[in-house]
């Protein structure tokens, strides 16, 4: 099987990982700045290294440390969220235009009153009422007249607004899915929606300004498609690509991370296609009636799984096909000598521990790949849910995983 090797030096217990842009907007299971920088560091490929790509980009990690790093980079996502932010965070924004918009947008803000919203109509976000108070949704779309005023830094302020969207609403804290709050803490339920922006607009101003001191400006191309389905863009051709660093979903979004959930509000304020049912074209969100890919390395875990609930077994081996898929898509764009790094969890279903850090190695070895190491480290700084449902039971809870496997691979 494939060798774990325990290092505490990639825990990066005590790590400040909001350098740069990587303070821009937070985002589920992200992936901290140090390992990238660690993995193309120690595992760069022999002879080059100029191209590094990520099929599941999320909120942009990879290619802000490669951009720093003065490498080249494609990253891709089916969510609108995900390429917005990650757009927005590798891009070299005139510092003194964002200044310029933010003050315009500040002494804007210090004018307000509900006559001047221009759009009252919020039709696109679903239960508008149900998550909102009319102050609150008032005053973002104010906020959103006043950033959609200037096209050059619009994306850059949407950005700031994406947060704000959230953490105004009557979401629960610390949640990723779409949870209420009690109602009986509604009444004294008052955001500061204002301040909210300022705060954070300031705290990613701070963090271009960082950016753009780094005098390397290499290429970075973002681009919205799905890795499970085929990559078109010239960019990301066969054998096109040197280095892959990602961190892929552990599972699928409805029973896992929930990615769409929590772009929903984001996705469905700015008017975004596939808002309310991005889960069901993430991965996994397929369903297939059976497998496409052939493994030992979890077969008894999955036939543990299908004998205990069928309908689950299935749920996983969906998510499990689109995974299968987008690695042999992956695989085909990196080089001969090409080097992929994968970091991934070990998610529990049906009290059924999946070691998919084994499978992916498997799938990368089926397509022409040579295992280098797996590598176990901690996650104590990585935002992910505190406890997940493996039944889909009301009220039955596991805690999550506490490692991460980083699997690196070489093509040969």
């Amino acid at each position: 099987m494939y060798e774990r090797i325990i290092d505490d030096r990639w825990t990066y217990r005590d790590a400040y990982t909001k350098d740069y842009t990587h303070c821009y907007h937070n985002y589920p299971a992200m992936m901290i700045p140090q390992i990238v920088r660690a993995l193309i560091a120690e595992y760069r490929p022999a002879g080059r290294l100029d191209t590094l790509f990520d099929p599941y980009m999320g909120s942009g990690t990879s290619l802000v440390e490669a951009s720093i790093a003065g490498i080249d980079s494609v990253g891709i996502d089916i969510n609108p969220l995900a390429c917005l932010i990650s757009d927005v965070k590798t891009r070299h924004y005139d510092s003194l235009q964002i200044e310029k918009d933010y003050g315009r947008i500040a002494e804007r803000i210090d004018k307000y009153s509900e006559k001047a919203v221009e759009d009252t109509n919020f039709d696109r976000i679903s239960n508008s009422g149900y998550w909102y108070s009319r102050d609150v949704l008032f005053k973002l779309s104010f906020l959103t007249q006043l950033v959609d005023a200037d096209v050059r830094t619009r994306d850059f302020f949407r950005v700031v607004l994406s947060e704000v969207v959230r953490e105004a609403s009557f979401t629960r804290n610390g949640e990723f899915k779409r949870f209420r709050m009690p109602s009986s803490r509604i009444p004294a339920f008052h955001p500061d929606v204002f301040g909210m922006f300022r705060a954070k607009a300031l705290r990613n101003m701070d963090g271009l300004r960082q950016y753009n001191s780094v005098a390397l400006r290499p290429k970075v191309e973002v681009l919205r498609t799905d890795a499970s389905v085929g990559m078109s863009a010239s960019n990301i051709g066969p054998e096109s690509v040197d280095m892959v660093i990602t961190s892929p979903p552990y599972g699928d979004s409805r029973t896992t991370v929930a990615y769409g959930q929590f772009s929903r509000w984001s996705n469905e304020w700015f008017g975004f296609d596939n808002a309310r049912n991005l889960d069901n074209i993430l991965m996994g969100g397929h369903k297939y009636d059976r497998e496409i890919f052939e493994t030992e390395s979890i077969r008894s875990e999955l036939d543990s799984i299908r004998e205990t609930d069928a309908r689950r077994f299935m749920e996983v081996i969906s998510f499990l096909n689109d995974y299968w898929l987008s690695i042999r898509n992956v695989a085909a764009a990196v080089r001969h000598g090409g080097v992929v790094c994968y970091v991934v969890g070990n998610r529990t279903v049906k009290g059924v521990r999946i070691s998919l850090d084994y499978f992916t190695a498997e799938m990368f070895e089926k397509c022409g790949f040579d295992h280098i190491r797996t590598i176990v480290r901690g996650i104590p700084n990585k935002r992910m849910p505190a406890k997940t449902s493996p039944t889909n039971i009301a009220g039955e809870r596991v805690d999550t995983m506490n490692n991460e496997y980083i699997v690196i691979m070489r093509k040969i």
